[in-house]
């Protein structure tokens, strides 16, 4: 019979290959080929072996050599590089390669593919089959990152992209803000202890996102660490106006932004918002609501109406149960305010209520320390129960409020409505920088290598959401998916042979949609 390959199972858990002669029903191995530890390097090995079957050479079982048998095929190098060329496409794609600087380009793929220290990148660059730079190189490209503008020249190619490529649609951006730490106990002018939700006392920064509505990222902005949200919307759109020469958006941003001196400052650039109302607000917004219809409502029912900028409302307002209609020259005292009542966003109100509800009778039983709580109204010693205060947030319960100076020509309270509701984009955009691109704790401590920090995240961000909304899969899963899959150079008899890998056919439908 004539020699076949044969593919046997090792101690170790790799896959052996080997050519295997079978004569009187006794097997001979002829030569062992090697061993395989995932698909490519078995792939490289069965296509070697088929190449020595074919040609018919001599199968001798010669000596070794350095610990390699003479005649077997060697590994020489391996390269994801299915992973390297999808990001790559997806850089020039964007236009990011009028940087012409290998490096950031290397500093931008290892944090799409692991994020870790600017040192510990070398490693992940050199996994992947890349031949990586000297750290020195890459500190360098972080001060051309400064430099020469990259931020700048990326923003550019941002906007180019959405403007161009995705039809021109800037309508509508949305801006959030998000803190980022430092693991060190040491303040600057920069880094500060300032407001954090998980309540650390690290120094931090500030740093504000400006994205279109499908969450791709415009604009990128840090701030001290102890700045009022409020204070940061004012100078990136500011920035990406001067920067684009854009004078027709609607900008859309949670509740935190609503400050009259932020909406008046907006309004004033020619510009129009969207911002979440507090809860708060309600009993002024919709004291004539109120006033005739008691506390009952509907689900999913809408009020559009006004809510002054600096005061409380007019009593006369009552006298007609009609809500005005809002109009810039009629109300130049108010904004537009439309409210809208859920019976589920109501559900989760009362659960919440009746677990404050809980937390300050237990405050005022004494069955807790007493400390500042909701519901808790504090005289001298003595702490007692507000019940006005929690009637009130009893009747406001499935409420939610949208302010904007957008008449209701425009733009009609439910496309306000799901404007508002598009901000979950800003949101997963700032998700993916903390975890998949792990934007923090940052480790650098300069500005500059700070601030190009952030350009490395936001120019991976914006690679990252292009490729999830070409392919339909985050930037995660792509990488799970294509790292191990290997292309690999093998030696054999002074010949140099090419392995690819096998390709999934979900993957393969993933590469088709990414492009390549």
């Amino acid at each position: 019979m004539s020699p076949f390959l044969r593919k046997v199972k090792t101690a170790s858990g790799a896959t052996a290959v080997q050519i295997v002669e079978k004569k009187h029903g006794v097997r001979t191995i002829l030569e062992h080929l090697g061993s395989a530890h995932d698909e490519a390097e078995l792939a490289a090995l069965m296509q070697v072996g088929q190449e020595k079957l074919h040609v018919n050479q001599p199968l001798l079982d010669l000596p070794t050599r350095g610990g390699v048998q003479a005649g077997a095929a060697v590994i020489e190098a391996k390269q994801s590089k299915l992973l390297v060329d999808v990001i790559r496409a997806a850089w020039r794609r964007l236009g990011f390669d009028v940087i012409e600087d290998e490096a950031f380009f290397q500093l931008v793929l290892a944090r799409l593919v692991e994020p870790t220290s600017k040192l510990d990148s070398i490693r992940v660059i050199e996994d992947l089959g890349l031949r990586a730079p000297h750290r020195n190189t890459f500190t360098k490209a972080l001060r051309r990152c400064a430099d020469k503008e990259y931020r700048d020249r990326i923003a550019h190619a941002c906007f180019q992209h959405v403007w161009t490529d995705q039809g021109g649609d800037l309508s509508l951006l949305m801006y959030d803000v998000t803190t980022l730490y430092f693991e060190t106990d040491t303040e600057d002018s920069l880094r500060k202890v300032g407001f954090s939700k998980e309540r650390r006392v690290d120094p931090q920064i500030v740093v504000g996102l400006l994205v279109d509505r499908t969450g791709f990222p415009l604009e990128i902005a840090c701030f001290e660490g102890n700045k009022a949200e409020t204070q940061t919307i004012i100078p990136i759109i500011k920035a990406f106006q001067a920067r684009h020469g854009v004078a027709d958006m609607v900008v859309v941003a949670d509740a935190g932004m609503l400050s009259t001196t932020n909406l008046e400052a907006i309004d004033a650039a020619g510009l129009r918002f969207i911002v979440g109302s507090r809860v708060t607000r309600a009993p002024h917004d919709l004291a004539k609501y109120f006033h005739w219809h008691g506390n009952a409502f509907t689900d999913g029912q809408v009020i559009d109406t006004i809510t002054l900028r600096r005061q409380k409302a007019d009593p006369d307002q009552l006298k007609t149960r009609a809500e005005p209609v809002w109009d810039p020259a009629a109300h130049p005292a108010a904004w537009r305010a439309v409210w809208a009542y859920s019976h589920k966003r109501a559900a989760r109100d009362r659960k919440t209520l009746a677990a404050q509800r809980d937390r300050a009778v237990a405050i005022v039983d004494g069955d807790r320390p007493a400390k500042k709580a909701r519901f808790v109204k504090t005289t001298g010693q003595s702490a007692t129960l507000d019940d006005v205060s929690l009637r009130r947030a009893a009747d406001l319960v499935g409420l939610k409020g949208y302010v904007t100076n957008i008449t209701s020509t425009v733009m009609p309270a439910g496309e306000v409505i799901t404007s508002y509701h598009d901000l979950w984009q800003v949101e997963q955009s700032f998700r993916m920088s903390k975890s998949d691109l792990a934007a923090r704790p940052i480790y650098h401590y300069l500005r500059d290598s700070i601030e190009a920090h952030l350009t490395i995240v936001f120019t991976a961000l914006a690679i990252a959401r292009d490729l999830q909304v070409r392919t339909g899969w985050s930037i995660k899963r792509i990488v799970r998916a294509l790292r191990p899959l290997q292309h690999v150079t093998i030696t054999l008899a002074g010949r140099q042979l090419q392995a690819e890998p096998m390709t999934p056919d979900d993957v393969a439908h993933m590469l088709d949609r990414a492009g390549h």
